[in-house]
Protein backbone atom coordinates (compact mmCIF):
# COMPACT_ATOMS: atom_id res chain seq x y z
CA UNK A 1 0.00 0.00 0.00
CA UNK A 2 1.23 3.46 -0.89
CA UNK A 3 1.48 5.97 1.92
CA UNK A 4 0.35 8.95 -0.13
CA UNK A 5 0.87 11.29 2.80
CA UNK A 6 4.62 10.97 2.10
CA UNK A 7 4.58 10.95 -1.71
CA UNK A 8 4.85 14.34 -3.38
CA UNK A 9 4.00 15.33 -6.95
CA UNK A 10 5.40 18.15 -9.11
CA UNK A 11 3.45 20.72 -7.07
CA UNK A 12 4.69 19.17 -3.81
CA UNK A 13 1.13 18.13 -3.02
CA UNK A 14 0.43 14.75 -1.43
CA UNK A 15 -3.32 14.45 -1.81
CA UNK A 16 -4.20 15.31 -5.40
CA UNK A 17 -2.73 12.33 -7.31
CA UNK A 18 -4.74 9.62 -5.48
CA UNK A 19 -7.92 11.63 -6.05
CA UNK A 20 -7.19 11.84 -9.78
CA UNK A 21 -6.36 8.14 -10.01
CA UNK A 22 -9.60 7.22 -8.26
CA UNK A 23 -11.56 9.41 -10.69
CA UNK A 24 -9.90 7.77 -13.70
CA UNK A 25 -10.55 4.30 -12.35
CA UNK A 26 -14.25 5.14 -12.34
CA UNK A 27 -14.42 6.81 -15.77
CA UNK A 28 -12.27 8.27 -18.52
CA UNK A 29 -11.72 12.00 -17.99
CA UNK A 30 -9.52 14.04 -20.34
CA UNK A 31 -9.04 16.87 -17.85
CA UNK A 32 -8.03 14.43 -15.12
CA UNK A 33 -5.48 12.77 -17.42
CA UNK A 34 -3.99 16.14 -18.32
CA UNK A 35 -3.61 17.21 -14.70
CA UNK A 36 -2.28 13.81 -13.63
CA UNK A 37 0.34 13.92 -16.39
CA UNK A 38 1.90 17.19 -15.33
CA UNK A 39 1.72 16.26 -11.64
CA UNK A 40 3.73 13.06 -12.30
CA UNK A 41 6.13 14.09 -15.08
CA UNK A 42 7.38 17.49 -16.20
CA UNK A 43 8.99 18.14 -19.58
CA UNK A 44 12.57 16.97 -19.97
CA UNK A 45 13.92 14.48 -17.44
CA UNK A 46 11.86 15.34 -14.38
CA UNK A 47 9.81 12.53 -12.86
CA UNK A 48 8.46 12.81 -9.32
CA UNK A 49 7.97 10.25 -6.52
CA UNK A 50 4.24 10.23 -7.18
CA UNK A 51 5.01 8.98 -10.69
CA UNK A 52 6.52 5.73 -9.49
CA UNK A 53 3.93 5.39 -6.74
CA UNK A 54 1.16 5.71 -9.34
CA UNK A 55 2.58 3.05 -11.67
CA UNK A 56 0.64 0.05 -10.28
CA UNK A 57 -2.68 1.80 -10.78
CA UNK A 58 -1.68 3.07 -14.22
CA UNK A 59 -0.66 -0.44 -15.23
CA UNK A 60 -4.05 -1.78 -14.16
CA UNK A 61 -5.65 0.76 -16.50
CA UNK A 62 -3.15 0.17 -19.32
CA UNK A 63 -4.93 -2.69 -21.15
CA UNK A 64 -7.86 -0.40 -21.96
CA UNK A 65 -6.40 3.09 -21.81
CA UNK A 66 -4.07 4.77 -24.31
CA UNK A 67 -3.48 7.58 -21.79
CA UNK A 68 -2.40 5.12 -19.08
CA UNK A 69 0.04 3.38 -21.43
CA UNK A 70 1.52 6.69 -22.57
CA UNK A 71 1.89 8.09 -19.06
CA UNK A 72 3.41 4.89 -17.67
CA UNK A 73 5.87 4.97 -20.56
CA UNK A 74 6.81 8.59 -19.93
CA UNK A 75 7.53 7.77 -16.30
CA UNK A 76 9.73 4.78 -17.11
CA UNK A 77 11.57 6.61 -19.91
CA UNK A 78 12.96 8.85 -17.17
CA UNK A 79 13.77 6.06 -14.73
CA UNK A 80 17.51 6.31 -15.35
CA UNK A 81 17.62 9.93 -14.24
CA UNK A 82 18.65 11.32 -10.86
CA UNK A 83 15.20 11.28 -9.29
CA UNK A 84 16.09 9.99 -5.82
CA UNK A 85 13.33 7.38 -5.93
CA UNK A 86 15.32 4.15 -6.18
CA UNK A 87 13.31 2.52 -3.40
CA UNK A 88 9.99 3.29 -5.09
CA UNK A 89 11.35 2.11 -8.43
CA UNK A 90 12.59 -1.15 -6.93
CA UNK A 91 9.17 -1.78 -5.40
CA UNK A 92 7.69 -1.53 -8.91
CA UNK A 93 9.62 -4.48 -10.40
CA UNK A 94 6.56 -6.72 -10.61
CA UNK A 95 4.42 -3.90 -11.94
CA UNK A 96 6.98 -3.09 -14.64
CA UNK A 97 7.06 -6.74 -15.70
CA UNK A 98 3.27 -6.72 -15.94
CA UNK A 99 3.37 -3.57 -18.03
CA UNK A 100 5.83 -5.22 -20.41
CA UNK A 101 3.46 -8.13 -20.98
CA UNK A 102 0.53 -5.76 -21.50
CA UNK A 103 2.46 -3.66 -24.01
CA UNK A 104 3.68 -6.70 -25.94
CA UNK A 105 0.12 -8.01 -26.29
CA UNK A 106 -1.07 -4.54 -27.28
CA UNK A 107 1.59 -4.15 -29.98
CA UNK A 108 0.47 -7.39 -31.61
CA UNK A 109 -2.93 -5.80 -32.25
CA UNK A 110 -1.24 -3.14 -34.47
CA UNK A 111 -2.81 -0.21 -32.56
CA UNK A 112 -2.89 3.46 -33.52
CA UNK A 113 -0.60 4.26 -30.56
CA UNK A 114 1.99 1.73 -31.73
CA UNK A 115 5.05 3.99 -31.54
CA UNK A 116 4.17 5.32 -28.07
CA UNK A 117 3.70 1.77 -26.79
CA UNK A 118 6.87 0.56 -28.54
CA UNK A 119 8.90 3.28 -26.82
CA UNK A 120 7.28 2.39 -23.51
CA UNK A 121 8.31 -1.23 -23.98
CA UNK A 122 11.88 -0.12 -24.68
CA UNK A 123 11.82 1.73 -21.35
CA UNK A 124 10.43 -1.37 -19.61
CA UNK A 125 13.47 -3.34 -20.76
CA UNK A 126 15.81 -0.49 -19.74
CA UNK A 127 16.81 0.62 -23.24
CA UNK A 128 16.31 4.21 -22.13
CA UNK A 129 18.36 5.92 -24.82
CA UNK A 130 16.29 4.30 -27.60
CA UNK A 131 13.03 4.89 -25.76
CA UNK A 132 13.83 8.59 -25.61
CA UNK A 133 15.20 8.95 -29.14
CA UNK A 134 12.97 6.88 -31.41
CA UNK A 135 10.42 8.96 -33.31
CA UNK A 136 9.15 6.60 -36.00
CA UNK A 137 11.60 7.41 -38.81
CA UNK A 138 9.44 9.96 -40.56
CA UNK A 139 12.42 12.29 -40.35
CA UNK A 140 14.64 11.14 -37.46
CA UNK A 141 17.96 12.89 -36.83
CA UNK A 142 20.69 11.46 -34.59
CA UNK A 143 23.75 13.55 -33.73
CA UNK A 144 27.07 11.87 -33.02
CA UNK A 145 30.81 12.11 -33.62
CA UNK A 146 32.88 10.01 -35.94
CA UNK A 147 34.79 7.56 -33.71
CA UNK A 148 37.90 7.98 -35.87
CA UNK A 149 38.25 11.68 -36.71
CA UNK A 150 35.73 13.13 -34.20
CA UNK A 151 33.86 15.04 -36.90
CA UNK A 152 30.42 16.06 -35.68
CA UNK A 153 27.72 14.71 -37.95
CA UNK A 154 24.05 14.06 -38.28
CA UNK A 155 22.56 10.71 -39.13
CA UNK A 156 19.26 11.08 -40.97
CA UNK A 157 16.78 8.22 -41.27
CA UNK A 158 13.44 8.95 -42.87
CA UNK A 159 11.40 9.80 -45.90
CA UNK A 160 13.91 12.42 -47.05
CA UNK A 161 16.72 9.90 -47.16
CA UNK A 162 19.04 7.80 -45.01
CA UNK A 163 22.49 9.34 -44.86
CA UNK A 164 25.33 10.76 -42.78
CA UNK A 165 25.82 14.50 -43.13
CA UNK A 166 28.61 16.95 -42.35
CA UNK A 167 28.76 20.61 -43.29
CA UNK A 168 32.14 21.95 -44.46
CA UNK A 169 31.51 25.67 -44.53
CA UNK A 170 28.70 26.09 -47.04
CA UNK A 171 29.29 22.67 -48.59
CA UNK A 172 27.18 19.72 -47.53
CA UNK A 173 28.91 16.35 -47.46
CA UNK A 174 26.69 13.26 -47.53
CA UNK A 175 27.14 9.52 -47.60
CA UNK A 176 24.36 6.96 -47.89
CA UNK A 177 23.83 4.66 -44.91
CA UNK A 178 24.35 0.93 -45.16
CA UNK A 179 21.39 -0.84 -43.52
CA UNK A 180 22.02 -3.93 -41.43
CA UNK A 181 21.19 -7.32 -42.88
CA UNK A 182 18.24 -8.60 -40.86
CA UNK A 183 19.76 -12.04 -40.33
CA UNK A 184 22.93 -10.50 -38.88
CA UNK A 185 21.25 -8.32 -36.24
CA UNK A 186 21.85 -9.29 -32.62
CA UNK A 187 20.68 -8.21 -29.17
CA UNK A 188 18.57 -5.08 -28.95
CA UNK A 189 18.63 -4.40 -32.67
CA UNK A 190 17.37 -7.87 -33.52
CA UNK A 191 14.58 -7.68 -30.95
CA UNK A 192 13.46 -4.23 -32.12
CA UNK A 193 13.53 -5.28 -35.77
CA UNK A 194 11.74 -8.58 -35.26
CA UNK A 195 9.04 -6.96 -33.13
CA UNK A 196 8.36 -4.34 -35.80
CA UNK A 197 8.25 -7.00 -38.54
CA UNK A 198 6.01 -9.23 -36.44
CA UNK A 199 3.53 -6.39 -36.07
CA UNK A 200 3.54 -5.28 -39.71
CA UNK A 201 5.39 -2.01 -39.03
CA UNK A 202 7.43 -1.88 -42.24
CA UNK A 203 8.60 1.74 -41.97
CA UNK A 204 9.71 1.18 -38.39
CA UNK A 205 11.52 -2.05 -39.28
CA UNK A 206 13.32 -0.38 -42.21
CA UNK A 207 14.37 2.51 -39.98
CA UNK A 208 15.71 0.15 -37.33
CA UNK A 209 17.72 -1.70 -39.98
CA UNK A 210 19.36 1.59 -40.96
CA UNK A 211 19.84 2.71 -37.35
CA UNK A 212 21.63 -0.53 -36.51
CA UNK A 213 23.55 -0.49 -39.77
CA UNK A 214 26.71 1.36 -40.77
CA UNK A 215 27.57 4.92 -41.69
CA UNK A 216 30.52 6.29 -43.61
CA UNK A 217 32.09 9.45 -42.27
CA UNK A 218 31.90 12.12 -45.03
CA UNK A 219 35.18 13.60 -43.77
CA UNK A 220 37.58 10.67 -43.25
CA UNK A 221 35.64 7.88 -45.04
CA UNK A 222 35.83 5.54 -42.04
CA UNK A 223 32.89 3.19 -41.56
CA UNK A 224 31.29 2.57 -38.17
CA UNK A 225 28.18 1.05 -36.59
CA UNK A 226 25.62 3.80 -35.93
CA UNK A 227 23.84 2.14 -33.01
CA UNK A 228 27.09 1.37 -31.21
CA UNK A 229 28.25 4.99 -31.39
CA UNK A 230 24.88 6.44 -30.43
CA UNK A 231 24.60 4.03 -27.52
CA UNK A 232 28.11 4.88 -26.33
CA UNK A 233 27.30 8.59 -26.36
CA UNK A 234 23.75 8.51 -24.98
CA UNK A 235 23.15 5.51 -22.78
CA UNK A 236 23.07 6.53 -19.10
CA UNK A 237 26.63 6.55 -17.80
CA UNK A 238 25.87 3.98 -15.11
CA UNK A 239 23.53 1.44 -16.67
CA UNK A 240 21.15 0.90 -13.80
CA UNK A 241 20.07 -2.49 -12.58
CA UNK A 242 17.75 -0.99 -9.95
CA UNK A 243 14.84 -2.90 -11.43
CA UNK A 244 15.19 -6.39 -12.89
CA UNK A 245 14.24 -6.34 -16.55
CA UNK A 246 11.00 -8.11 -17.34
CA UNK A 247 12.36 -9.51 -20.57
CA UNK A 248 15.04 -11.74 -21.98
CA UNK A 249 17.06 -11.56 -25.17
CA UNK A 250 16.72 -15.03 -26.59
CA UNK A 251 19.36 -14.52 -29.26
CA UNK A 252 22.85 -15.94 -29.13
CA UNK A 253 25.64 -13.63 -28.13
CA UNK A 254 25.36 -9.95 -27.32
CA UNK A 255 25.57 -6.58 -28.98
CA UNK A 256 27.53 -3.57 -27.73
CA UNK A 257 24.24 -1.80 -27.04
CA UNK A 258 23.06 -4.70 -24.92
CA UNK A 259 25.74 -6.73 -23.12
CA UNK A 260 25.03 -10.36 -22.35
CA UNK A 261 23.80 -11.02 -18.84
CA UNK A 262 22.30 -7.56 -18.41
CA UNK A 263 18.70 -8.69 -18.33
CA UNK A 264 16.38 -10.85 -16.34
CA UNK A 265 13.92 -13.45 -17.54
CA UNK A 266 10.32 -13.15 -18.56
CA UNK A 267 7.52 -14.57 -20.67
CA UNK A 268 8.26 -12.70 -23.89
CA UNK A 269 11.42 -12.20 -25.95
CA UNK A 270 13.09 -8.81 -25.60
CA UNK A 271 16.45 -7.31 -24.64
CA UNK A 272 17.31 -6.18 -21.23
CA UNK A 273 18.99 9.58 -21.58
CA UNK A 274 18.91 11.63 -23.72
CA UNK A 275 15.53 13.44 -23.80
CA UNK A 276 13.72 13.11 -27.07
CA UNK A 277 12.79 16.28 -28.89
CA UNK A 278 9.08 16.03 -28.14
CA UNK A 279 6.68 14.10 -25.95
CA UNK A 280 4.60 11.11 -27.05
Amino acid sequence: MVDWARIRDSSFDVDRVPVLLARLERRDDADAWQELGWRLVLEGDLVFPAGFAALPRLVRLAPRSVQARALAGRILERAAGHHGCDDLLADCAGTIAELGETLDRHLRSRPTDYLVSFRALLAVVQEYHWANALEGFTDDIYELECPHCAAGMKIAVGRFGCYSQVWDGDEELRRELRPAVAEELTGTGRWMYRTAVRDGQKALADGIAHLFGEAECPVCASVFNIADEYTHANRPAAFIDRVPSSAQDTGAGASPSHPAGGVGTGPYAAPGTKPRRQGP
